[in-house]
Order: structure tokens, then sequence, then C-alpha cells
């Protein structure tokens, strides 16, 4: 354990980096709340996202480098901020006209247009802990209604009202002078309506912890600022929670970047420290843009899973965080390939180079054995030159090509075949582009196309690359034009496979046959 422990201290790996940090709050005295906590945050107006994934699986990842270089305990709180008043009624949920009569009022109070829980608040709050739970993270589930109301809150809460000056002059520095008029730290919820007021304050009595207002008739009101009576506007509530929970770190997006000083500043002034943040850039779709939960653009968490596991898509979320990465279909084949490449190399490496490996991280490290003896790219290529309707087609070719294989000792690889066929029939099929050779390349497949017939060896990724590789040597200058034209007028495609290993896999008198199909021009 000490080797790991040295490695891990030493390890550049970002989860490696970030542990360090967080300990380096306790390098004098162990926290006095025995334990270190990790905390991420929940919107409940909607459904979990792949941004939710992405942030309680990077924390996670954090929490485990925490764990191997110190043996303080941990603990990870998903918050859900179900308190806050429902703004607008989401486009995709059923019965939108009833939930209209209850706009502004706490997610929790509003009826669940699903009929499946006491309220919309709590049908979204089950979303997120199935979710959570069916990628197996450990946490615990905080929600700010029971929080609040239960009475955890209350301590910060008075203190709120005894420090509402302090607090008061962070916020109003980030407001626009219009704002800063009637803005206040505290929201109360109508005793009556049961709705959340943005109103301003008439008095906030410290002494007595209550918070007097007029309602939108004009009627006054004092309400206690504990007990579920009050929430805090989200920045405040943001300090207030680090505060009262003694949070230690949370990540956020860049978004949220410029409001750090404000939630801290807060947190500090509620007389505790601010925890260390990570903040991570946001995904963009195709074409660049950000990718958003009301637009839909981009990948949704239920899409990745259709094509790849999930352990694609935690590689995917691995990688630099720090770096907006565009998050679109086409990535998807290339994160499993590297995944699955990341996976073989980790038996062969140093210590060192395991705690820099994504899959240590992604897989706690309890690293498992790759089966993948067929690249999903090469998958994709064979579903597409066998116009594979499931995955039994592919199997019948992958069996030729690596005869130990079977579903039952290869489950990976089988459930790769099924990913690869449906990739196959959404993304490639409608986009497959066949093209006619030109006199050079026509020379170059019938030279090719001789010399596979002549070939007597084993069905071996490098002897046939060796012949693909010499035919097209002496013709092409730069010798990728070769390749590209290998995929265009046989495979339909810009880019493709390793083409030696393609044609071990696919079978020698197959890609004669197929090349006589590109020459004929039946495949364009």
């Amino acid at each position: 354990m000490s080797e790991l422990r040295d490695a891990a201290m030493n390890s550049k790996a970002w989860p490696f980096e970030e542990a360090r940090r967080v300990l380096k709050r306790y390098e004098k005295a162990p926290p006095e709340k025995g334990y270190v906590l990790f905390e991420t945050g929940y919107g409940p107006s909607g459904l979990p996202h792949i941004g939710t994934f992405g942030e309680v699986l990077r924390t996670t990842m954090i929490r485990r480098a925490f764990e191997v270089i110190s043996d303080i305990p941990t603990r990870l709180i998903c918050f859900s901020d179900d308190l806050d008043g429902m703004r607008k009624v989401p486009g995709n949920v059923p019965d939108r006209e009833m939930l209209m009569e209850h706009l502004q009022k706490p997610l929790t109070s509003v009826p669940d247009p699903f009929g499946t829980h006491e309220s919309f608040g709590h049908h979204n709050n089950a979303m997120l802990r199935r979710f959570l739970d069916t990628f197996g993270f450990d946490y615990e589930f905080y929600s700010a209604t029971e929080f609040y109301r239960s009475g955890q809150f209350d301590d910060v809460l008075r203190r709120a009202a005894e420090r509402y000056d302090a607090i008061m002059a962070i916020m109003l520095k980030s407001l626009r002078e219009e704002r800063q008029q009637t803005y206040s730290i505290f929201l109360p919820i109508h005793p009556e309506t049961g709705r959340v007021l943005y109103v301003p304050m008439k008095e906030v009595n410290a002494k007595d912890g209550t918070i007097t207002f007029d309602d939108e008739t004009g009627r006054e009101w004092t309400l206690p600022v504990t007990g579920g009576n009050v929430k805090l506007q989200w920045k405040p509530d943001f300090g207030a929670r680090w505060a009262a929970l003694g949070v230690d770190f949370e990540m956020y997006g860049k978004d949220h970047s410029t409001n750090t000083p404000i939630y801290d500043g807060i947190c500090r002034a509620l007389g505790a420290p601010a925890p260390e943040h990570f903040t991570y850039e946001l995904f963009l779709d195709e074409s660049g843009q950000k990718i958003s939960k009301s637009s839909g653009n981009g990948v949704s968490i239920d899409e990745w899973l259709t094509y790849a596991a999930t352990e694609s898509l935690s590689y995917f979320m691995y990688q630099k965080p720090k770096t907006a990465k565009r998050m679109h279909f086409d990535v998807i084949p290339r994160a499993v390939d590297e995944y699955h490449q990341q996976l073989r190399a980790y038996p062969e490496q140093t210590l060192e180079q395991q705690l820099a490996n994504p899959v240590w991280h992604i897989h706690g490290g309890k690293v498992p054995e790759s089966r993948m003896v067929v690249p999903f790219s090469m998958l994709l290529n064979l579903a597409s030159v066998s116009a594979a309707e499931d995955k039994e087609t592919l199997w019948g070719f992958i069996r030729r090509y690596a005869p130990d294989a079977r579903p039952e000792t290869h489950p990976d690889l089988d459930a790769a075949a099924g990913y690869a066929v449906r990739y196959y029939k959404d993304f490639v099929a409608p986009a497959k582009v066949y093209r006619a050779p030109t006199d050079l390349e026509r020379e170059a497949l019938v030279d090719l196309r001789t010399q596979l017939l002549a070939y007597d060896g084993p069905a071996e990724d490098e002897a046939l690359q060796s012949i693909v590789y010499a035919v097209g040597r002496d013709r092409f200058d730069p010798l990728r034009d070769w390749f590209k034209a290998l995929y265009e007028v046989l495979l339909g495609a810009s880019q493709g496979p390793r083409f030696g290993g393609f044609i071990a896999l696919y079978g020698v008198m197959e890609t004669v046959a197929l090349i006589d199909k590109g020459l004929s021009g039946e495949l364009s």
C-alpha cells in the first residue's frame, strides 16, 4: 500500500492532483467532522442528463484518488435543490396545463404529472437516484426540502439573518442597479399560496431570526427564517450549503466560474472555510455550440448507451476535463477503441503508468481484462460491407478470425457487435457514399485483387497489410491517398480501418469479391 500511496502522491493524473489539494486542507489536523465531504448538486426541474453523470463520475474519481493517498474517511452527497420554485413548465412532461397552475411553487409541492410520486420534485429525485444507482455510484442523497424543513439548515439560516448585511454586500456587487433595489438573499414561501416569493424585505430581525415583507397583494407577513418557511436565493444557497454541511470539494461547469468568489465569500461570511473547486469545461455539439438540455443538441446518456458501453462514456468524461470537447455521435467509436487500447496496455505498465491510465480511474484500480479481439471500428466496417442485420452476422466473421472467441467468453466483444450493428444502421448506412475508382486506383485495385487471389498464407493482419502497402507504395504519393481510395471505393466512407486487418477479418476471397464489385460499379 505504501508503494501505491507514494506513487499516487506524485502522479500527474488530474484526479490525484485534485485529491492532493483536498488533502492539503488537513495537513495540520484531521477534519473535526471526522470525514472529508465531496458534494455534487442537481437541479430537479428536469430529468438527469449527461452533465449530471459527468459531474458525479469525475467527483467519484477524485474521491477514489483521495482514498489512496489518505486514511481519512470520505462521503459523497448528491444534493437536490428541490425546494426551488418551478419557474416554467418543462416541454417534455404530460398534463402541462395542470402544472401551469403551480408555477413558482417548490418542486416538492407541485403535483406529479406522471402520477407516480407525491410531487414532481419527488418524481425527478427518484429518476436521479435510479440514474445514479444504474451506474453503481456510492453516494448519499440529500433533499433541499427535507434539509430546510427538518431543521438541519436552521443554524446557518439564523447566522444568515445575523450576518445579513455582510452577505447582501457580497451579492449586491454582482447585481445590476435595478435588481439591487428589490434583492434579498431570503425567498419567503407564502404561508397560504405556497409559492416562492421574490420580494424585497421590510425587515430582517437577527435577534428573533425572522423576516418581514409584503406579498404581491400588499399584505404584510413576518416569518421565521427556520423550519422551511424561507429558502435562500440560489447563489447564497450554494455558499450556505457548503457552510452547513462542511463541504470540502465541489465541481461545477465553467458557466458557474464567475460566481465562485460569491459562493466562497458567503460560505466564509457564515463562518466556514470555502471548499476546493474544480471547474470543468462544457461539452459542445458537432457544430461547436454548447450542449443544452432544452435544445436537445449533442448526445444524451441514453443515446450514448444505445451504441456503446458505459465504460466508453466514462473514458470520454475522463479525458481533459478542463478542455471543451465536442460530444457527438462520431466520437463514440473512437472512445470505445481507445478505452480498450488502454485496457490492453494496463497489465504491462509500471505502477506510475497505471495510475496515469484512465482505466485505473474508471474502475477504481480494479481493472478488468479486455476481450475485444476485434476493434469496434473494424466491427463497424464489417457491419457495413456485410449489411449486417444482427450481431450473429458479425460473429460468423469473428469466429473465423479468432476461433477461440465466443459470446460467453468474450462478453464485451459480444456486446460491441450488437452496438456496432445498431450504430451501422443509424449512422453509417445512411451516410455511405461510394465512388468509382480513377484509372490509377483501378490499376492498383486489379493488382491487389491478383495478389490476394495468389495468396496462400495465413489470414494474418501484418502479412496482408504488407501486400496492401506494397501495391500502393509505388503508385501513390502520399501513400494515404491509396488507403483513402480503398475506403471510398470499397467501403463508401472517407476513412476506415487498417486494411490488412480488415481483410483478415472479412476474408481474403470475400475481399476479392468486394473489389470486383467496386471495379464493376456495383457498389457506386
